[in-house]
């Protein structure tokens, strides 16, 4: 595995490479922002590896240092919530027709608004391992103009627990399983599992919500 990806991980160009995924991926949710942070967490569970020179003698390539890949991933997870919060803060009436005709982002903006106003953001968190759920809460954080200061903490504090999840994942799975395609794809697999209890979290409160507004409607309509 490390020799398919070692032009790019034993390269300094890994930090920026994983900090434009993250950026992006508010905006691009299909980006393998964290498959690619696994895998170079993967390389560096390996400790230094050598790739075969163009002549005859071998060339000692270093991997990504674990901090850095952390510090990269949470700082521009952080940003790219930043810029989506803020281009849906100033996104005006056509932005607000988009968020009124979708329900996910309606429930969404309704939920945080909520959770933000009692002083817990923890959806915030719950919503960065969900697939497109960062997406969601960042737009549907600006279009509800929630304030920064609401926001930022707990915008900061997912960005670095996914972090140091990913990191950890793809470290510990080179540990234990070596620095396989196995060993990531247990990595990955184990991200997407994160993310689908994540997804069903998220979706929980607004399934319970609807069932007890189903249940009263019926007392409503009798009164």
């Amino acid at each position: 595995m490390l020799e398919s990806v070692g032009a790019l991980t034993g390269s300094p160009w890994i930090y920026a490479v994983v900090a434009l995924s993250v950026l992006l991926d508010v905006f691009l949710p299909l980006l393998p922002s964290g498959v690619l942070v696994i895998t170079a967490a993967t390389a560096a569970a390996a400790g230094s590896t050598t790739v075969a020179g163009a002549g005859a003698a071998e060339q000692v390539t270093e991997v990504p240092s674990l901090l850095a890949l952390i510090l990269c991933a949470a700082t521009a997870s952080v940003l790219g919530d930043l810029v989506a919060y803020r281009l849906a803060w100033r996104g005006g009436e056509r932005l607000d027709r988009a968020i009124a005709r979708s329900r996910r982002l309606t429930s969404a903006q309704e939920r945080l608004g909520a959770a933000l106003a009692r002083g817990g953001g923890i959806l915030v968190i719950i919503a960065r391992f969900a697939p497109a759920g960062r997406s969601v809460v960042s737009l549907g954080a600006g279009a509800a103009h929630r304030k920064v200061k609401e926001f930022l903490p707990w915008s900061a504090l997912a960005g670095v627990a996914w972090a140091v999840y990913s990191v950890g994942l793809g470290y510990f799975g080179g540990q234990w399983l070596g620095a396989t395609w196995v060993g990531t794809a247990v990595s990955v697999l184990a991200l997407f599992m994160a993310g689908a209890l994540a997804a069903y979290l998220m979706r929980r409160p607004a399934a319970e919500a609807a069932a007890a507004a189903s249940a009263t409607a019926p007392a409503t309509t009798a009164s």
